[in-house]
């Protein structure tokens, strides 16, 4: 790291993304009080629908938001670590992406773990799978985005 510029600016955005899927693990975004709110949204857009449909395309979209805040943490691990330039010449790195995948499982079972000590929470290894696939998902779209563009 050249100075507390390149912190603010790689590494910052990083540590501010894991306090948001931090706080987002405590009670009040538990599946109890966030069901309260959505659940009277999804029996309006769909009166005739039955609760147990309510509740698989609820849990459905929480496992897609989970997917996607993972696969952010893993773009942005992968900036920090990069610290990428404007038309970066570095070419794709295997051993880089296994790093921030790694880092983006361990933020996982940490999060699961911090969810055990939550009342309302509990904590599941298929969480941290599912956590664990969107990182992989981001990479994915990283390393095709870069294929695409024949830069790596």
């Amino acid at each position: 790291m050249r100075n507390g510029r390149d912190f603010v600016k790689y590494w910052l955005p990083v540590l501010v993304w894991m306090s948001l899927i931090f706080t987002a693990s405590g009670d009040p975004k538990s599946f109890q009080h966030s069901s309260r709110l959505l659940a009277p949204i999804l029996h309006w857009l769909f009166p005739r629908w039955p609760d147990e449909n309510v509740n698989l395309i609820f849990i459905a979209a929480r496992k897609c938001a989970h997917l996607t805040e993972f696969a952010v943490l893993a773009l942005l691990l992968w900036r920090a670590l990069r610290q990428p330039v404007k038309n970066d010449p570095r070419p794709w790195r295997w051993p880089e992406a296994r790093l921030v995948l790694l880092g983006v499982m361990l933020y996982a079972a940490s999060d699961e773990f911090h969810q055990s000590f939550v009342p309302t929470r509990d904590a599941r290894i298929l969480d941290v799978l599912i956590d664990t696939s969107g990182g992989a998902l981001g990479l994915l779209l990283l390393w095709v985005n870069g294929l695409r563009r024949k830069q790596w």
